[in-house]
């Protein structure tokens, strides 16, 4: 009865609406993910972004007659892709700095360095991001001598590309407020120093903040335009959402400022950056939701551990590759238990990072002390990579409700030596879709960019292949983990929207919702596999306005 008088309300409303203030779209085919009518030829929305129907492309014309038409041809529409995990700001400052991605050797990032330092003025640091020593011959780390030869007295600081390890020169760190050598280490963090003591300019995860608080800062102008340049980033590759992972209270203001003015073309669903500033306003003022439903923020986002790349992840066990070395944990388990309770007393989501065996354990054991009896409610806190999982906390997800927040293309890009670090028993644990997902886990799927690509194409790809760009290795790298193109396409749809408690409003395309949604020139449920890296996106539609169009050809 229910169902009935919901579907009687949603006629009366749709037949009161003007025709002028409707538009009519058709396509050869909607997926609509909706289990209900999985496909459809048309769909109305109204003026305001709000769809009133679903369906035939003959009755939706004929019953609002009058309705403004948008025929997108032979295209297949999808509901407006979500990325689960991305880092906006991140994002568009790295194209504001030098871009070290794919850099194949130290020598080939001392030359994009020179190339890029020639627009800056005397003396500026000379900020990049991207560097990865696994690509490099040998896959050492590098060190401060490898920049002091071409850069001898300008600072040089480099992120590497999973944002848990930075470069430095010696110029760079002569600005760090205290002496680096000796055998002290900061909390959850490394500073890398030779065998006499002395720093290499390698620093990871925690060790990174006595450069990061050293350099100069970017004003709120840049990052205005830093969220600016990374917002239009997404959309033009078919992102209606993200999940901005940790910023602090300053951005949502910026964020708040965009807003206002109207200028946020998708729905930012922003992280609290741990137990700070922000998360102290969501407890005083509680969960926070813009007018206009571009931007909220309910979630704080914890660090349990670092990075596989750089052996930061924290491992119940030593590294197959670094024996003694099991990893650090980024905030003590003290620290985590702290926040997770102070979360859990304000309403507030918690999402927290970890990669390694150890953190994750950590993760679901501060969840279950913090949650409590809870933990069956509809809580939704989530792990965020969910990357290595021992055996016996494999099922804990499901079990507590937790969602495996996962970014398909970190396997893909890890899988050259992951198993190095792991070694052939725990890596089957690793990156574990399929098992998690056939335990009953909710899998959000994302990118975790600038770390990787924003182009969540290349997540659906990896999602349904396990192989890279060239299709190796062939039949995907422990293939038993492969997501059908269907689960990969609802997890950055319906699965991202329940993640972020917006399901009734975003993921699909249903009556009642919201009419978020991309364009596409061919079907990504009826393409070969290899053609998902390079579907084409023909337009973006948020609140069924368009925010990205296709330049014509």
């Amino acid at each position: 009865m229910r169902k009935l008088a919901c579907a009687l309300l949603l006629a009366i409303a749709a037949s009161s609406v003007h025709a002028a203030d409707v538009t009519v779209l058709t396509a050869r085919r909607i997926h609509t993910m909706q289990a209900s009518q999985p496909e459809a030829k048309a769909m109305a929305f109204d003026a305001e972004g709000k769809i009133l129907a679903v369906g035939d492309a003959d009755a939706l014309l004929a019953r609002f007659a009058g309705a403004r038409r948008l025929d997108v041809g032979a295209a297949t529409v999808v509901p407006g892709l979500i990325d689960a995990h991305g880092h906006v700001a991140g994002l568009g400052q790295s194209m504001l700095t030098a871009d070290l991605v794919g850099a194949t050797s130290k020598g080939e990032v001392v030359e994009r360095l020179r190339a890029f330092a020639r627009d800056l003025p005397p003396g500026a640091w000379l900020i990049g991001r991207g560097w990865d020593q696994n690509r490099w011959p040998g896959k050492a780390f590098p060190s401060a001598a490898d920049l002091d030869a071409a850069f001898p007295d300008r600072p040089v600081w480099l992120s590497r590309i999973d944002g848990h390890a930075g470069w430095a020169n010696s110029a760079a760190m002569h600005w760090v407020k205290r002496d680096l050598a000796g055998s002290w280490q900061p909390e959850g963090g490394n500073i890398r120093r030779d065998a006499s003591g002395k720093p290499t300019g390698v620093f990871v995860d925690n060790a990174t903040n006595l450069v990061e608080d050293v350099r100069p800062p970017a004003d709120e102008a840049t990052t205005e335009r830093a969220l600016v340049l990374g917002m239009q980033a997404a959309v033009a590759h078919g992102l209606t959402g993200v999940h901005d992972a940790g910023i602090p209270l300053e951005e949502l203001r910026i964020y708040q400022h965009l807003a206002d003015r109207g200028q946020m073309p998708l729905r930012i669903y922003a992280m609290a950056d741990g137990n700070k500033a922000a998360l102290e306003s969501l407890c005083r003022h509680g969960l926070y939701r813009h007018p206009s439903g571009r931007l909220q923020m309910r979630t704080v986002k914890l660090y349990a551990d670092g990075a596989l790349g750089s052996r930061g992840a924290a491992l119940l066990a030593d590294y197959s590759d670094d024996h003694g070395n099991r990893g650090l944990m980024v905030m003590s388990p003290q620290e985590l238990a702290a926040a997770a309770e102070k979360a859990h007393r304000c309403g507030v989501q918690v999402a927290t990072h970890a990669i390694g065996d150890r953190g994750n354990r950590v993760a679901l054991d501060t969840y279950a002390n913090a949650l409590g009896k809870d933990v069956d409610t509809d809580h939704r806190w989530r792990i965020e990579h969910a990357q290595v999982l021992s055996p016996e906390d494999l099922p804990r997800l499901a079990k507590m409700h937790v969602i495996a927040s996962m970014q398909p293309t970190h396997a893909t890009s890890d899988m050259p030596w992951a198993q190095d670090r792991l070694g052939p028993q725990r890596i089957v644990g690793a990156y574990a879709w399929r098992q998690l997902r056939d335990a009953g886990t909710h899998l959000a799927l994302g990118s975790d960019f600038p770390i990787e690509s924003v182009d969540p194409r290349l997540g659906l790809y990896a999602a349904v292949t396990r192989s890279d760009a060239q299709g190796l290795p062939a039949g995907g790298w422990y293939p038993d983990e492969k997501l059908t193109a269907f689960e990969a396409l609802r997890g950055f749809t319906l699965d991202a929207a329940y993640a972020g408690f917006a399901e009734n409003e975003l993921g699909s395309l249903a009556p009642g919702k919201r009419a978020d949604f991309v364009v596409l020139a061919e079907d990504p449920l009826a393409v070969p596999d290899a053609a998902l890296r390079s579907l084409t996106v023909q337009a973006t539609y948020v609140d069924g306005k368009p925010v990205y169009q296709a330049p014509s050809k």
